[in-house]
């Protein structure tokens, strides 16, 4: 490693001469560029440069030296303004340090217009929404596809982007921190196959420039000479209600469409109906400014009409709508409405101003909050049933959801829930497309190289009737797939199935995922395909986990962390029984289904090839981890999966409470899960008063009611002399449900407690009414919304449940005699 002297004589001579530090053929590479530069700058393209080598001076000298070249070029087209440079790296490592400071100092000795911004990866998520001419990216420690994913898109047309790399050759089986945080005790070596496969993609598209710094040679590249088509006109609506200025911050006629739909909102829906208007475009089309504008247009109008206008705003994450409330902000500020931003850990959480208020919400509170309008940016990363609930609870709505980005499943969010809006008969939909990018030209090279080697427009296979006919027959193949096959040339096309299929299934997709799905060494992936076409219906990941050994299990017991085996970890920490940990299972990371033949079987199909092939290798089990929902919930519990954990707290994003569900594959196995199956059981019918309150109550009824059969086997009920007269009393006579609540208590836990043959004879409405009114404790007019049913039928319904329950315990009847004597007492305290 050289030293701080040696860097800073390197920096001083590349000053003064930089073309002598860095080798004749390399210049001559950066001087061939200028053709394509020039034409990137004039059609709004970008173009991508890698510097692949070993020479740690040599990549930083030329990186600096790239970037003066473009200033020079840029500065000739006529363009004067700054070139804002964003440089990322990781500041633990000495070599990037080193890079980072040649490229900063000669930058700051030789530039006249670049303006460098330079930060971690580990901050990278704050410049979403923000625009770079020029953006450097230092992957030489760590291939991180998230990073990748997010930080391309903050460089506009004619931009310029570099790669810092490895030397190419070994690039392929270095260890990054991504590797390093997939690997898992027993299992301590990557596979190293997404640098490879990204390696590839980049070789690939064209724009893309991939350079040896170390031989001074050109790998590939080539340029891209497709003229881009003209960049449409931005018009203003001839009649409008928002005021022209706000129009005025439009960027495209995509933006102006949308800013223009949202004006239909200012009114309110007719009585019992909803306005729902979805906004859907790939990423950087300008969809959350859009929304933003719009907001602040509505909050004017409404400010007009209301005392007060409240509008809720909420994503994934609050870094998800910084661009929204930074745009919305400076609408506000030209329309003069005085707004206030409220700021935490730097990002806009609300906008206070003239009449009105934007205010950022997690996803789940937004249900229960009370708003004018709602907005949900990045609706693709939310999970669906939570969609679902918001758009319940309020009667203007925009959902905004990016179709291919790195955020993800925006086309699972069209299949799975504005299919549903769509369906509803009182709402009133109205859906918009944004096409044009905002930052670069339509056809972008580097965009189309971005979505190959992220997969952001992987799809399902189309299924033909000869499919169609294989699924309703059955005939189905279960494929073991290999890793290093999939993410080869020939295995691409299946590959694209697959995560098209994840795409499409689940809520929340990253490239993160592609990069676990390729590096990680203790997962593996099968999938259902058709026979005859060999489509695959059915993708499947399953992480392999247990077998650990005593003095991790003793760590763990005493509340150590360890990644990986979540299954062997929670079961330990919380049912204590050291054999979990040594036994080995899979637990199924995903499960999903292609959306056209959902609900044909083909899940629980696939789950029956998992455990076979699981049984016959000598694992112990099966489980899973997931968000819970009544129907998944019904899909484990119906393949019979027993529930063995529930995690204490919702989680923020998707507002479910989430499950592990195992399934023994031997006998013994089985006996130890009967065992884990009623403390759980126990737990949580001790739990739902307090943790589990507001745990749906279908989703409680199906955990209670799950095999084994009741919780303490031979459970007796006692109560005194005295409760059981009462009971008489409020069953048969006088006495209110809110008189008896600690009688009727013990009566319902006893029902859960005990075998099903010891149990009154009791209806699935009636079982629902004790979960939520009893073990839960909520108000009447709680109830009432959850259950469904008016007041005055729950309190009939409830008492008609304890009479049975009285009947069936202590054969109380209306013709009992009534009433207590001091001999009664004493007898019982004989027989106590």
């Amino acid at each position: 490693m050289a030293s701080r002297e040696d860097i800073d004589e390197v920096i001083s001579k590349a000053i003064e001469s930089i073309d002598s530090m860095i080798g004749n053929r390399t210049i001559k590479f950066i001087r061939r560029l200028s053709d394509t530069i020039k034409f990137s700058l004039r059609n709004r393209y970008r173009v991508l440069i890698v510097f692949s080598g070993s020479d740690n001076m040599r990549i930083g000298l030329a990186t600096a030296r790239l970037l003066l070249f473009y200033e020079r070029i840029r500065k000739k087209t006529g363009e004067k303004s700054e070139l804002r440079l964003l440089y990322v790296f990781h500041d633990e490592f000495d070599d990037a340090r080193i890079r980072k400071d040649i490229v900063k100092k000669v930058l700051r000795g030789l530039s006249h217009s670049i303006e460098p911004t330079i930060t971690v990866y580990e901050e990278s998520e704050k410049f979403l929404g923000t625009t770079f001419q020029l953006l450097v990216l230092d992957l030489v420690n760590d291939l991180k596809p998230n990073d990748v994913g997010r930080l391309i898109s903050v460089v506009e047309g004619g931009g310029l982007i570099i790669i810092q790399a490895p030397a190419w050759n070994s690039w392929d089986n270095s260890l990054t921190i991504f590797k390093k945080n997939l690997l898992v005790p027993g299992y301590e070596k990557p596979r190293h196959i997404f640098i490879s496969w990204f390696k590839r993609k980049l070789l690939e598209h064209s724009n893309i420039f991939v350079y040896d710094i170390d031989s001074e040679s050109l790998i590939s590249g080539s340029s891209y000479n497709i003229e881009s088509p003209p960049k449409s006109e931005v018009r203003v609506p001839s009649e409008s209600l928002f005021p022209e200025a706000l129009y005025r911050l439009a960027l495209t006629e995509d933006q102006v469409n949308v800013i223009n739909l949202i004006e239909w909102l200012y009114e309110k829906a007719p009585r019992g109906k909803k306005k729902v208007i979805v906004v859907t475009a790939d990423r950087g089309r300008g969809k959350s400014c859009s929304v933003g504008l719009g907001l602040i247009g509505l909050a004017k109008l409404l400010g007009e009409v209301k005392h007060r206008v409240r509008i809720l705003v909420t994503a994934p994450e609050v870094s998800n709508v910084q661009s929204l409330m930074e745009l919305a902000l400076k609408a506000a500020e030209i329309l003069g409405l005085d707004p206030k931003p409220i700021r935490k850990d730097g990002n806009i959480i609300e906008i206070q101003g003239k009449k009105f208020s934007l205010e950022y919400w997690e996803p789940y509170r937004i249900p229960e909050l009370s708003g004018d309008i709602v907005a949900v940016d990045e609706a693709s990363g939310i999970h669906v049933p939570l969609l679902h609930k918001i758009w319940r609870a309020h009667s203007r709505l925009i959902f905004a959801a990016t179709i291919h980005g790195y955020e993800g499943a925006g086309r699972g969010f069209s299949v799975r829930f504005l299919s549903a809006i769509k369906r509803d008969e009182n709402t009133i939909l109205k859906t918009i497309e944004m096409h044009e990018p905002i930052r670069y030209a339509n056809r972008d090279p580097v965009e189309k190289w971005l979505f190959d080697v992220l997969l952001l427009d992987a799809e399902p296979a189309e299924l033909d009737t000869i499919d169609l006919e294989d699924i309703k027959s059955g005939n189905l193949e279960y494929v073991k797939l290999d890793t290093a096959e999939l993410f080869s040339k020939s295995g691409e096309n299946t590959l694209r199935q697959l995560f098209g299929i994840y795409i499409l299934a689940h809520y929340r997709n990253e490239p993160d995922d592609l990069g676990l799905l390729a590096d990680a060494p203790h997962h593996i992936i099968r999938a259902v395909k058709t026979a005859r076409s060999g489509k695959i219906v059915s993708a499947i990941q399953i992480a392999i986990e247990g077998g650990l050994d005593d003095d991790l299990i003793d760590r763990l017991l005493r509340g150590d962390k360890m990644p990986g085996n979540i299954i062997p970890d929670r079961l330990l920490k919380h049912v204590r029984i050291k054999e979990l940990g040594k036994m080995k299972g899979w637990r199924i990371v995903r499960i999903a289904t292609h959306p056209l033949v959902q609900g044909m079987g083909i899940g629980s199909r696939a789950l029956k090839f998992i455990e076979e092939e699981a049984r016959s290798l000598g694992l112990d089990w099966v489980g899973s981890g997931f968000g819970v929902n009544e129907q998944l919930l019904r899909f484990w519990l119906k393949n019979d999966f027993r529930v063995v954990h529930l995690s204490p707290d919702r989680n923020p994003v998707s507002g479910e409470y989430t499950s592990l569900v195992i399934k023994g594959l031997n006998s013994n196995v089985n006996t130890i899960i009967d065992h884990i199956v009623r403390e759980f059981k126990i737990k949580l019918l001790n739990s739902l008063y307090d943790t589990y309150r507001d745990l749906e109550v279908e989703i409680a009824r199906l955990m209670l009611n799950q095999k084994p059969d009741g919780i303490i086997p031979r459970y007796k009920l006692r109560m005194t002399k005295i409760q059981i007269d009462r009971l008489w009393a409020y069953v048969y006579s006088f006495m209110t449900y809110e008189t008896v609540n600690d009688i009727i208590y013990e009566l319902a836990r006893a029902y859960w407690l005990q075998d099903k043959s010891s149990r009154p004879e009791i209806t699935e409405d009636e079982e629902r009414l004790l979960i939520a009114k009893v073990l839960q404790g909520n108000s009447w007019d709680k109830v009432e919304e959850i259950l469904g049913s008016r007041m005055y039928k729950l309190v009939a319904q409830i008492k008609e449940t304890i009479r049975k329950a009285a009947k069936h315990y202590f054969n109380l009847s209306e013709d009992k005699s009534v009433g207590l004597t001091i001999k009664d007492l004493k007898e019982e305290e004989l027989t106590s």
